[in-house]
């Protein structure tokens, strides 16, 4: 019987593991389909401790882990304020960055973070959740669409200095 990850907010103390586990899950998802040199630029903007720690002390932030035998397995980060101007649902809330560990691909674990990402954005008075995905990862567009979300548009993502193309996402947040 396998037991399955705690899900619970992140502390100011996860900064270093969150940006380890957040940097080499993008290097595993990303780095076979980009230039090398546009993956270390984007992980040294995105995934040092210091940068999550200050994410992690942002007010407007919400940082889910899944914990596993106190290992990260999972994350989500989501980030109230202003959206694209393509999502045109109430009181936005982006999920900015969501990850689960490779060796948990395929046994639930995703569905049940982001479901609990939805319940926890809906707790704080979101009404739509919304996220970009890379046009280019197949894989991630399916899970968002059996989750809900819809398409609404593209958007610009400068992964280093190379300008990618996003699907932009929503999803409309109902109780419960």
């Amino acid at each position: 019987m396998s037991a399955a990850p705690e899900i619970r907010r992140a502390l100011a103390g996860d900064a270093a593991a969150l940006a380890e586990f957040g940097a080499r899950c993008f290097h595993d998802s990303y780095a076979a389909q980009n230039d090398p040199a546009d993956v270390e630029l984007h992980l040294a903007r995105t995934f040092s401790t210091e940068i999550q720690a200050r994410e992690l002390g942002d007010p407007a932030a919400s940082c889910l882990l899944a914990v596993m035998d106190g290992s990260i397995v999972g994350y989500v980060l989501l980030k109230t304020g202003a959206a694209h101007a393509g999502v045109a649902g109430p009181r936005p809330c982006e999920v900015k960055r969501f990850y689960v560990d490779r060796a948990w691909h395929g046994r639930g674990l995703a569905p049940e973070l982001m479901r609990t990402a939805q319940r926890a954005a809906h707790a704080a008075g979101a009404g739509t959740l919304w996220l970009t995905a890379w046009d280019q990862n197949p894989r991630a567009l399916a899970f968002y669409a059996k989750l809900g979300f819809v398409d609404v548009g593209a958007a610009t993502f400068f992964l280093g200095r190379c300008a990618q193309v996003d699907r932009l996402l929503a999803h409309a947040l109902e109780p419960g």
